[in-house]
């Protein structure tokens, strides 16, 4: 996990607009999404890992102990319970809906070398396959 530490710059996004749509993130939130450059802050403080992502619009955080479920609520509005785990180097979140109707997700961030990470998000029922990429800064 320490080689996630750091702050990151996203620099491209694939499907991301695609990914918005098939969770039914409306027009408007859906165009600031992906006209804004996140950046994401990974870090750890007493055992809970913190993944901070920033815009100019708005800042999410994703604190979590490794193995841990918890419930969330995610930046779209879903109820979600909530799994983090490692998985051959790489940080795999799982979250589960709650509600019927409202969609589950898997994401995965991995290292491309020392400076590079990769997020990869999924939705169950959907092929659709969103992969941002981030710079260290």
């Amino acid at each position: 996990m320490d080689a996630f530490k750091g702050k990151y710059e996203r620099t491209s996004a694939d499907q991301y607009e695609e990914l918005l749509k098939v969770l039914d993130v409306n027009f408007l939130l859906r165009k600031a999404a992906t006209v804004s450059t996140p950046y994401v802050e990974v870090f750890e403080e007493g055992g809970v890992w913190n993944i901070k992502t920033s815009t100019t619009l708005k800042t999410m955080e994703l604190k979590f102990k490794l193995g841990e479920e918890f419930d969330e609520t995610t930046p779209d509005g879903r109820e979600v319970t909530a799994l983090v785990t490692m998985d051959g180097g790489k940080i795999v979140a799982v979250q589960k809906a709650k509600k019927d109707g409202q969609k589950s997700t898997k994401s995965t961030r991995e290292m491309n070398g020392a400076d590079e990470l990769i997020y990869t998000m999924t939705v169950d029922g959907s092929d659709v396959v969103c992969v941002q990429k981030f710079k260290r800064i």
